[in-house]
């Protein structure tokens, strides 16, 4: 995973930012894809209708801007295309790492410092628990903080917060609601397929 930033919470000017937008279907429904020309800024589920328009909408309050016109920033077309070509070999069972550039734009502070660790050392396939993850992001007491963070993550699947998990073993939330991360899940082997 290419970070794109030097320190966690670091950011940009404050000059509004240019940034581009896909949809792409996936075999868990519509995931809108946006990117500036320093990496993928978010990833949102069931992109349709109202739901795109949210999250759209959330992009531009943040970066202080609207989408690019057609042929400006090509940079945020490239990491589009190569987020959307590694989503595609994610969805088709390819175990390799995300490389596209991010861009952590939309969080900050705890919430960014606990995605970057769940980035970097939470690999395909494995999980880890809440309150392991406050531990491996320096702060013990912060399980709650660390289930806040997973629940704002700008950049689901990316990032992947489907793989932390309650200390009990139990499935926990997400916001891309619970069956997809069940099917997220069981396509990396954590659970069993669904027989329906």
């Amino acid at each position: 995973m290419t970070d794109t930033q030097g320190e966690p919470g670091a950011r940009a000017a404050a000059a509004p930012r240019t940034w581009k937008w896909t949809v792409r279907d996936t075999p868990v429904g519509p995931l809108l894809l946006a990117a500036t020309d320093a990496g993928l800024v978010t990833v949102a589920f069931h992109a349709r209708g109202r739901t795109a328009d949210r999250a759209l909408a959330r992009v531009a309050e943040r970066l202080g801007g609207g989408p690019a016109p057609d042929g400006r920033a090509a940079a945020a077309d490239g990491h589009l295309a190569r987020a959307a070509d590694e989503l595609d070999r994610y969805f088709a069972g390819v175990r390799s790492p995300f490389t596209v550039a991010l861009d952590w734009s939309l969080t900050g502070g705890f919430a960014e410092r606990v995605l970057r660790e769940l980035a970097r050392h939470v690999p395909y396939g494995t999980t880890v628990g809440y309150q392991d993850l406050a531990v491996r992001a320096g702060d013990p007491g912060a399980a709650r903080a660390v289930g806040a963070a997973m629940g704002a993550n700008p950049l689901p699947v990316v990032v992947p917060c489907h793989r932390v998990l309650e200390s009990s073993g139990a499935i926990g939330g997400f916001s891309g609601g619970l069956e997809t991360k069940r099917a997220l899940l069981a396509m990396e082997g954590v659970l069993p397929q669904p027989l329906f």
